[in-house]
């Protein structure tokens, strides 16, 4: 295969990307954003002499001060050109209707910036803000058109014994030099972004400039290696890996407008591809020198200093700012980070007014569409359109503008399955009590613990690494999204798939927290991953293909190298049972009346998460003849117990 097989057609909607996500959604209410704003492109200097390519869209009207709204991403931020202007700015439309300043700005180290680019570099302590430049600054009140783009960006200089500069420091650096520069703001910066410009959101907030009066990080990656974006469970997500790093991390020769590559499969059918590929490390056949980052991943595979390095919440102290977080219970790519986020924030900003939105959608899904349904999944109203007019723009109106009112709670969630949005003073609700759902014999689930106390009540199949269990039934190159919400039918009959469910329930049942997992198992291996998925199960009587569709709820996977640390991982003795015990996130969902819980275990997710060769070796770089079939047991007994524990909300009100 060819090492280097990629076209240079440029990305505008990077495959992954919520910059994509955000450029690309559906048309608005019609608005003419050139009839209304000056569009300048400005290089502004951070402490160490790297100049950041930003654009600025400023209201026509200069008779008042307007906020500053600012957006830093990875993933470019045309249309590049002084005439080529965007057709929405910020989140939406409606601000623009508003009038805010609008900045957009590549990271150091992409597309027109200057500087290196480093995967989510760490935040270094200790930097202490910059010196004042030795230029001469125009006021923002007096600072003309044509101040800002003609005056030639000047370094400023660089504080001797200072830290290298990451993206919080360039974070305060480009919104002091915003707000002593452009012209009729009002001093307040605010700063929103998805994904990955979510976590350059959550980095700006540490050690964040004065000027900083409102956040909203938007599915915010805050651990790689626990659960966003590249890890789960110590497992790799390979395929949203593999496409990220050949599209996104290719090392550049110089600063420019096309910075993203595409890689070409040469074929749309990810999973054989994926297969036929082998190991993670072989991968560098087609991109050795020029994704670093795709080596470091490889030569980190425990949660080493590399990663704990970028864990965001350990350095999330001293905010006090207000804080919009937002989540999507069905986002595949960066779940766990606004959790993370939120409790980080409670725990080291108690004070703070951080709320946390989380709404029934994808990746992204809160800033297109209008969020009625997911797949063939209903929700009752438009859910996205119910989050961008009454919390998102309110937000920063009140915050940047002195505008309405505003009585957010701290956690706004949706109810799946009940369709309903809630206010709740903090998240998860009180109210909430775990119930234990057992493995039974026969596939039952059942809320009553296993009487039989026999380590022969067990469950067992062959894992084979030839012919891994798909994570989706489409034909994909692409991780996607739309497999969150999939109907499970499409393995449930499996033989490397176990299957449990109650019968149909007898009134609803509603979870509001934490699913956790607890399994005991067995291997005639060293090593082996399990997969565990709880499922909705809908009436037979519907009509088709709702009739009994199995609605993924939650999943996620654990590798039994890492069950007992992530840092220190561990082979496991052959045939002696071991337990696991790992999370699938948070839910707010009501298993309706009528429906059945179902819980499906497996020990392969592929192409999503790479395979698990089932011996105890490095497996990024396993050969292979490491690669073989093991026999697993799922254990069911009184003394060997394998449950699923959900955080009932008993006094759920209706």
């Amino acid at each position: 295969m060819d090492k280097r097989r990629v076209t240079t057609t440029v990305v505008a909607g990077v495959l992954l990307a919520a910059a994509a996500l955000i450029a690309q959604t559906p048309a608005q209410t019609p608005y003419d954003v050139k009839a209304h704003y000056v569009k300048r492109e400005v290089y502004i200097p951070m402490r160490d002499g790297v100049k950041l390519f930003t654009i600025v869209y400023s209201p026509k009207e200069t008779t008042a001060r307007y906020p500053i709204l600012m957006t830093r991403t990875a993933y470019g931020i045309g249309p590049y050109g002084a005439d080529n202007y965007r057709t929405v700015l910020g989140p939406n439309n409606d601000f623009a209707r508003e009038s805010y300043v609008f900045v957009y700005q590549d990271t150091r180290g992409k597309f027109k910036s200057e500087g290196e680019f480093i995967h989510h570099v760490p935040y270094v302590r200790g930097a202490p803000p910059p010196l004042e430049p030795a230029l001469r600054r125009a006021s923002p009140s007096a600072a003309g058109a044509d101040s800002l783009s003609s005056r030639e960006p000047q370094a400023l200089p660089y504080t001797r014994g200072a830290t290298k500069p990451n993206e919080s420091t360039d974070t305060w650096d480009t919104i002091d030099w915003l707000v002593k520069n452009v012209a009729n703001n009002n001093g307040r910066v605010g700063q929103w972004g998805i994904s990955w410009d979510g976590w350059e959101v959550s980095m700006g907030m540490i050690g964040a400039h004065p000027a900083l009066k409102a956040s909203s990080p938007q599915a915010p990656p805050q651990d790689q290696f626990l659960g966003d974006d590249y890890h789960s469970g110590g497992a790799y997500q390979l395929m949203y890996g593999f496409n990220w790093m050949s599209t996104n991390a290719r090392a550049r020769v110089a600063p420019n407008e096309r910075d993203t590559e595409r890689f070409d499969y040469g074929t749309p059918d990810g999973y054989r591809f994926f297969l036929e590929m082998g190991s993670a490390a072989n991968a560098l056949r087609y991109f050795a020198d020029d994704v670093p980052t795709y080596k470091d991943h490889l030569a980190h595979g425990t949660y080493d200093e590399y990663w704990q390095a970028r864990n965001v919440p350990k350095d999330l102290e001293n905010i006090n700012h207000p804080v919009l977080i937002v989540a999507a219970w069905f986002d595949a790519q960066d779940f766990y980070g606004p959790f993370r986020m939120y409790r980080a924030m409670k725990e080291k900003n108690p004070a703070n007014k951080t709320s946390l939105v989380v709404g029934p959608w994808l990746h992204g899904g809160w800033a297109r569409g209008d969020g009625s349904s997911l797949g063939r999944i209903e929700f009752g109203s438009k859910t996205a359109e119910h989050f961008r007019t009454t919390i998102e723009l309110p937000f920063f109106n009140f915050y940047l503008k002195d505008k309405g009112r505003l009585n957010l709670g701290e956690a706004i969630v949706f109810e799946t399955g009940g369709n309903r949005w809630h206010t709740y003073p903090a998240w998860p609700p009180k109210g909430t009590r775990a119930r234990n759902v057992y493995l039974q014999a026969n596939g039952g689930l059942s809320f009553d613990a296993p009487s039989v106390r026999s380590d022969d009540a067990f469950d067992d199949y062959v894992s084979d690494p030839a012919k891994p269990v798909p994570y989706t039934a489409e034909i994909t190159t692409t991780e996607g999204h739309l497999f969150m919400v999939e109907d499970q039918r499409f393995v449930w009959g499996r033989p490397d798939v176990l299957v449990y469910q109650t019968p149909p329930l007898a009134e609803d049942l509603t979870i509001a927290g934490p699913i956790d997992v607890s399994l005991n198992v067995s291997t005639t291996g060293t090593d082996g991953d399990w997969v565990v998925k709880v499922i909705d199960v809908y009436p037979g009587n519907l009509p088709a293909p709702m009739g009994h569709f199995q609605m993924l709820l939650a999943g996620d996977i654990l590798r039994a190298k890492f069950r007992n640390s992530m840092s220190r991982p561990e082979p496991m003795v052959p045939n002696q049972p071991a337990k696991l015990a790992f999370t699938l996130g948070d839910k707010y969902h009501t298993f309706l009346k009528g429906h059945r819980l179902m819980v499906q275990v497996q020990s392969s997710w592929f192409p999503m998460f790479d395979r698990n060769p089932q011996t105890f070796v490095d497996i990024y770089h396993a050969k292979d003849s490491d690669y073989r079939k093991a026999t697993h047991r799922v254990f069911r007994s009184a003394t060997l117990p394998s449950f699923v524990t959900l955080p009932v909300l008993d006094n759920h009100d209706r």
